[in-house]
C-alpha cells in the first residue's frame, strides 16, 4: 500500500513537472510570437488575445467537468467584481509586455519577471504581515540596489520592468481572493474582458481599420493564434502547479525569463552593456538567496495557481 502511494505521488510529480515545464517553455518562446505581431496595433493584438482565449478556456473547463464552480461564480457579485479587477491587472501586464517587445525592450521584460518573486515577498510582508528571514531581506535589498544602478545609469526608473513585476504581483495577490480554481477564474476573466474586446474588434471591422478581415491571411492567422499562445501555457501551468511542491515551482519560474533574456540578447541583438550586466548579476544573486531561503523552509503540499 505504501509503495503504491509513493509510486502514485511520483507519477503525479512527473506529470506536474512536464505540464509546468511545457508552460514555462511556451512563455519563454513567447517573444518570437510577439515580434511576429509587432507590426499590428497593440490594442488590436490584446483584443484578439482575449477573444480567442475564451473558447479554449471554456472547452478545457467543460472537459475537466468544473462548470459548477463557474456557474456559482457568475452569480456572485463579489466574484464578478474581483474578477474584473484581476482581469484589468492582467490586461495591463499583457499590454506592457507586448509593447515592450515590439519596441526592442525585451531585456527589460526579462528583468521584470526576475524581479517579480521578490516583489511578491515584499507584498506579503507589507500587506499580509508575513515575516521575512535574513536571506529574504538581503535578496530584496540586492534587488533594490540593482534597480538603483539601472536608474542612475539611465536617469530614470526602469519602469517597464517595475510595471511588469508589480502588476503581475498584484494580479497574483488579488487572484487568490477568487473562490474558484485557476481555470474557472481565467475563463471568468477573459469573458469579462471579451465584452469590450469584441466590441473594439467589431468597430475596427465596421470602419475598415482592422487587420483581421481587411488584411492578408497571415495577419488573420496571427491574430487568431493570440488565443492559444495566451491560454494554453496558462492552463498547462494551472494543472501542473497543483501537482508540484512550492519549492519546485519556485525554481522553475526562472526558466521563462532566462529564455526571454537569452532571446533578447542573442537573437534580437538588444543592447546589453556593463550597467545591465551588473544589475542582472545583482538580481541573479538575489534570486539565489531567495531560492535557498525557500528550500530551507519548503512546503510539501501542492501549490495553487497564483500567477499568469
Amino acid at each position: 500500500m505504501a509503495t503504491d502511494t509513493i509510486a502514485d505521488a511520483d507519477s503525479k510529480a512527473r506529470s506536474g513537472f512536464l505540464l509546468a515545464l511545457g508552460a514555462y517553455l511556451l512563455w519563454g518562446l513567447l517573444p518570437f510570437y510577439m515580434k511576429a505581431v509587432a507590426h499590428l496595433p497593440l490594442i488590436e493584438v490584446i483584443a484578439h488575445r482575449i477573444v480567442w482565449s475564451v473558447p479554449i478556456a471554456a472547452a478545457v473547463l467543460v472537459w475537466a467537468g468544473r462548470t459548477a464552480d463557474f456557474k456559482a461564480a457568475i452569480r456572485s457579485p463579489r466574484s464578478i467584481a474581483m474578477a474584473a479587477l484581476t482581469a484589468t491587472l492582467i490586461s495591463v501586464n499583457w499590454a506592457i509586455y507586448v509593447w515592450a517587445i515590439s519596441v526592442d525592450r525585451t531585456v527589460e521584460t526579462a528583468l521584470g519577471y526576475y524581479i517579480n518573486p521578490l516583489v511578491v515577498i515584499v507584498v506579503g510582508a507589507l500587506v499580509l504581515g508575513e515575516k521575512l528571514d535574513r536571506l529574504q531581506i538581503a535578496a530584496v535589498a540586492l534587488a533594490g540596489v540593482a534597480v538603483a544602478v539601472l536608474t542612475i545609469d539611465a536617469g530614470k526608473l526602469p519602469w517597464v520592468s517595475l510595471a511588469l513585476a508589480f502588476s503581475f504581483a498584484a494580479y497574483g495577490f488579488f487572484r487568490k481572493t477568487l473562490p474558484i480554481g485557476p481555470s474557472q477564474g481565467f475563463l471568468l476573466e477573459v469573458l469579462l474582458l471579451s465584452v469590450p474586446a469584441l466590441g473594439y474588434i467589431v468597430f475596427l471591422i465596421a470602419t475598415g481599420q482592422d487587420h483581421f478581415i481587411s488584411s492578408n491571411g497571415t495577419d488573420t492567422a496571427l491574430l487568431i493564434g493570440c488565443g492559444p499562445i495566451t491560454s494554453v501555457p496558462l492552463l498547462l501551468f494551472a494543472f501542473g502547479a497543483r501537482l508540484l511542491r512550492l519549492s519546485t515551482i519556485g525554481i522553475m519560474q526562472y526558466i521563462a525569463p532566462t529564455m526571454v533574456f537569452l532571446i533578447a540578447v542573442l537573437v534580437f541583438d538588444e543592447p546589453f552593456g556593463t550597467t545591465q550586466a551588473i544589475a542582472f548579476a545583482l538580481i541573479w544573486a538575489a534570486l539565489a538567496m531567495y531560492s535557498w531561503s525557500m528550500f530551507r523552509g519548503r512546503e510539501t503540499r501542492p501549490v495553487p495557481l497564483t500567477a499568469k
